[in-house]
């Protein structure tokens, strides 16, 4: 189907001929009949299915087409939740794409950056506003915007809030919205857990269950494949890969920051320049590191599973899991990163003997069997010698003070440590 094929309002229209969508997708096929119609929706599909523009374009009509849309609203008349900064990032940036006609003021909230800056957005006024659960909640309580005018209601990613631990204040919000039957509510999700339904049931008006189940749960375009290799000799492996097959734009998945900031620093000595993505790091730095590499100024990207969802980049080719993911689901949203909208892409995963142990959980939870390739001696490259180590950083200044702390006791204590006695 086509999006033309829909009763959508034409300023959405020309946002989506702009942002060159044609055909919908098959989630998009499913749920904008319905959303369309005003009736709550609750969809499972995939990550990289276009679910983001299937609620953006039910929501924009709806309030455009509603009859107090000429009044000034200082509160906001839509609300959209997700679990992490970057995908309300994302959010916002789809929104002002798909919604650039529309007259409509997004307003984006979340941890990290200017609070006051964000406080002054939503005091003149928003429409749209795109948030996660934290930082809404507190300006709420502060009485900075009111929950009384909202007509449309989305909840993205709704089983990665439960894994964050958010539903609590997920509850927090719907209990202060207008009523399930005077709003419409849309709730999406990689996986419609009992958890999920339940919530659905709980705050949504007779939502249509729709299920998107694909002959695989990795996306279809994903080449994979898997390396055994040993801890220390990932690195050149690595190296070997990135000279023989000239990769293009390259998502590297770790498990830890400081093996994170460890590789980064290997990859730049080796003459490979790359961004860094961890939790830690400050919001204003995050976005510059994702636009640079979004624009191809940075090939690689060196990131936690932060990185893992949400995260919408055109042209990434390559995936790697320099360590295999202990959780399955996350395999899957790390690999989803390549191959999006109908693209091809391939996935890399280096197993080795700290994280071999979750392989079969990974190919029970997708499946299949990864196949595996063996690396001949001359696909190792020989690793420059001598990279910096990286210091030891923290954004959270009690972490930097339990640091120092630590540093000082183990100053005095081998200051003052007693020299051994010789024998008599």
């Amino acid at each position: 189907m086509k999006f033309s094929d829909f009763k959508i309002n034409e300023y959405i229209m020309k946002g989506i001929e702009d942002a060159g969508f044609t055909e919908c997708t098959q989630i998009q096929a499913m749920t904008l009949p319905v959303s369309l119609a005003g009736k709550d929706v609750a969809g499972q599909a995939q990550t990289g299915t276009g679910k983001t523009a299937a609620f953006l374009v039910a929501l924009f009509t709806r309030l455009l087409e509603s009859e107090t849309v000429k009044e000034k609203r200082s509160n906001p008349r839509a609300l959209i939740l997700a679990p992490t900064r970057e995908l309300v990032a994302q959010i916002e940036m789809d929104a002002l794409s798909l919604g650039g006609y529309a007259g409509l003021k997004s307003v984006a909230v979340y941890g990290g950056v200017d609070y006051q800056k964000q406080r002054d957005a939503l005091k003149d006024g928003v429409d749209v506003l795109i948030a996660t659960p934290g930082r809404f909640i507190d300006y709420l309580k502060q009485g900075v915007f009111s929950l009384k005018e909202v007509e449309v209601m989305v909840l993205d990613e709704a089983d990665r809030m439960f894994d964050l631990g958010f539903i609590k204040d997920i509850r927090f919000i719907m209990r202060r919205l207008p009523p399930y039957y005077k709003r419409q509510t849309m709730l999406f999700s990689a996986t419609l857990s009992p958890r999920v339904k339940e919530l659905a049931y709980e705050h949504m008006n007779n939502p249509e269950y729709f299920y998107i189940a694909p002959e695989q749960v990795t996306a279809e375009k994903v080449k994979q494949c898997i390396y055994n290799v040993g801890k220390k000799e990932k690195m050149s492996l690595l190296l070997g890969l990135l000279k023989k097959e000239k990769w293009g734009k390259t998502v590297i998945f770790i498990n830890t920051k400081r093996e994170g900031e460890m590789l980064a620093s290997k990859l730049k000595w080796n003459g490979y320049d790359n961004g860094i993505l961890t939790g830690d790091i400050p919001q204003k730095k995050r976005l510059t590191i994702l636009d640079e590499f979004k624009k191809g100024k940075l090939p690689i990207l060196v990131a936690t599973d932060v990185a893992s969802r949400g995260l919408h980049i055109d042209g990434v080719t390559h995936v790697l899991n320099y360590d295999l993911p202990q959780d399955a689901e996350d395999y899957v949203h790390r690999i989803g990163r390549t191959a999006r909208a109908g693209a091809e892409g391939k996935a890399v995963s280096f197993a080795c003997e700290n994280y071999v142990f979750h392989l079969e959980d990974i190919e029970k939870y997708i499946g299949m069997k990864i196949p595996l390739e063996w690396a001949e001696d001359e696909l190792y490259a020989e690793e420059k010698e001598g990279a910096p180590r990286p210091k030891f950083k923290s954004h959270d200044p009690r972490a930097k003070k339990m640091l120092d702390r630590r540093e000082g006791h183990a100053r005095k204590h081998q200051k003052h440590k007693p020299r051994p006695k010789g024998k008599h």
